[in-house]
């Protein structure tokens, strides 16, 4: 049976049977054709197989993550059978449209194209559940994986689309994995066709047993080596709301990403990599991480239910896509319109206009080296709590991140509320070294010209990051309550009772270039510190005398914008933003 560009919808199972001439029965799915079932069946039967093709994105050096389709055919029944990367010739090299010649398993850690198809056993791997590297299942000595399990295997040299025909028994029916509370099980589509991400994250089966979020694994390409410690990736995530209407996703951690999202100027340039997004419809063979529930242990299942006729041509499900793929190239506007949600061109959704629906992401560099994307939407339906669907959160910070916080101090890389202009969003940021720090806004939605602040509360400046993007210089350390996100600016000074009784004042004298400290009372000042508008401490005077009057030269000051911090030997403390214009 010959499938192109189509699909075929089976209410029950399907039996893959020999044929007159003592062949297997062959099914075979041609340019995006598809099989789709219904729920009736557990299994399909027969010892005939079913071929569908799926490309890598990565070289010989990276990993994609896979699932298997189909399962070997060494019993006829009605059950779902393992995938073997070593045996049963599932993972095969391209003949023809209708032949095949099994991918061999090599022992060099290098996998090839030509002469044939031939995978590093090196790299195949499952991971089902677990927290740690020393978790990982290695499956390249011929162990078998059960399906709805996802594998890791590296590209061939020379090419980073490398095409797989996947030969065996279709799988179909309910599918389980198992999840542990909080750790990760490495799952995928187990289908001969497209599944919809929002069917199965909020099936109600799925949806108290994990986290919501599905992350997908990105390496950078340029890095050509296999020693761990070279590697430079990370983990995509997506979500989705229960309504379907409101995606969201944010990119892999490891590059600096230009205003538009894309790698900025100057950073190393990393192909194939920051254009990828994903969407809600995921393709055939796409492997993925899922994390289990707080405090929950239990199964995620698969179903019939959840598959979904979508081709990758059309933009609405490829392998790890790439962002400018697009429904019709005529379009001029270079949106695409897929089942209510539309894109721009570079694979973001765009929200319907809305008043209550918003959202905004920040760009946070480390050195000009590394970006941190963040995502905040905004909607009625959002609380202060986890909001599944809404939210995805980061449940192991880089040793160089930036993340937001709720009242439990979870941490996220996509949080929702409903949007309150007296709204505070407080904003962490982890660095492992004394550097530079830049955060940018990006895909502002709804905001209608209204202003997004960046609260630095040391020195008490609201940055407008719809007109400028804040730089600071940091220490080494975590900063947990310095930066939030606000939505008006405050005029009030950080002052005490204490200070305005007593008649206390600071001020900057520029015609004698001096701040000027005056403390009627002689109150204890236990320190004096002067910040500039980028974070940077010019001085700080300690054991000060108890004098009424304490003087301090600004002459050789650039011009500009400063915050002056007095400290009492109580610690009550004060902050006042100064002026400097030296004559």
């Amino acid at each position: 049976m010959y499938v192109k560009g189509t699909y075929v919808y089976v209410e029950d199972d399907i039996k893959l049977e020999a044929g007159g001439t003592g062949d297997d029965a062959r099914m075979y799915l041609r340019d995006e054709g598809q099989l789709l079932q219904g729920d009736g069946p557990t299994g399909n039967s027969g010892l005939g197989k079913l071929s569908v093709y799926q490309e890598g994105t990565v070289n010989n050096y990276a990993y994609n993550y896979w699932a298997s389709p189909v399962g070997e055919i060494s019993a006829d029944n009605n059950t779902n059978r393992n995938f073997i990367a070593t045996g049963g010739a599932i993972l095969n090299d391209v003949a023809s449209l209708t032949t095949n010649t099994p991918a061999l398993i090599g022992n060099s850690y290098d996998g090839a194209s030509v002469p044939s198809l031939t995978i590093s056993k090196h790299w195949l791997y499952a991971f089902n559940p677990g927290v740690a590297y020393s978790e990982w299942d290695f499956l390249g000595a011929g162990s078998s994986l059960e399906p709805g399990y996802g594998f890791t295997m590296k590209g061939s040299t020379g090419s980073t689309s490398q095409r797989y025909d996947f030969a065996g028994k279709p799988n179909t029916g309910d599918i389980n994995v198992d999840v542990l509370a909080e750790q990760f099980t490495l799952v995928g589509n187990p289908y001969p066709s497209a599944i919809d991400a929002r069917a199965f994250i909020h099936d109600t089966d799925n949806s108290s047993d994990m986290s919501g979020t599905l992350l997908f694994w990105e390496q950078d390409p340029t890095v050509n080596s296999h020693n761990l410690t070279s590697y430079v990736g990370g983990y995509a995530s997506f979500t989705i709301s229960s309504d379907g209407l409101i995606e969201s996703y944010t990119p892999t951690m490891f590059q600096t990403l230009s205003i538009d999202g894309f790698p900025a100027t100057g950073a190393p340039t990393l192909p194939n990599v920051s254009s990828k997004t994903i969407s809600r419809y995921l393709p055939i063979g796409q492997g993925f991480m899922i994390e289990g529930a707080i405090g929950t242990t239990g199964t995620v299942t698969f179903k019939n239910e959840h598959r979904s006729f979508q081709k990758e041509s059309l933009g609405s499900s490829e392998f790890f896509r790439t962002s400018n793929t697009t429904a019709d190239s005529t379009n001029e506007d270079s949106t695409n319109t897929l089942n209510e949600i539309q894109y721009n061109n570079e694979g973001l959704q765009i929200l319907p206009p809305s008043d209550e629906v918003r959202r905004f992401r920040l760009n946070v560099d480390f050195n000009n080296a590394v970006t941190r994307q963040l995502l905040h939407n905004f909607t009625p339906s959002a609380t202060d709590g986890f909001d599944f669907g809404l939210e995805s959160n980061n449940s192991s910070p880089n040793d160089r991140d930036a993340y937001f916080i709720d009242a439990t101090d979870m941490a996220y890389v996509t949080q929702a509320h409903a949007y309150d202009i007296d709204l505070t969003i407080p904003l962490v940021v982890k660095i492992d070294a004394d550097m530079s720090l830049r955060v940018r806004i990006y895909d502002v939605q709804n905001f209608n010209d209204e202003s997004i602040y960046l609260h630095d509360k040391t020195t008490n400046i609201y940055y407008d990051l719809t007109v400028l993007d804040f730089n600071t210089n940091l220490a080494t350390g975590t900063y947990t309550d310095r930066f939030e996100i606000t939505f008006t600016e405050s005029t009030e000074t950080l002052s005490t009772d204490e200070f305005l009784d007593s008649g206390f004042t600071v001020f900057q004298n520029n015609t004698i270039s001096q701040l000027v400290l005056a403390n009627p009372e002689s109150l204890t000042v236990k320190s004096v510190s002067l910040i500039d508008i980028s974070g940077k401490q010019i001085f700080k005077k300690t054991n000060l005398s108890n004098t009424t009057r304490h003087e301090f030269s600004t002459r050789n000051l650039s011009d500009g914008v400063y915050v002056a911090t007095i400290t009492l030997e109580n610690n009550n403390t004060m902050s006042k933003k100064i002026i400097i214009a030296n004559k």
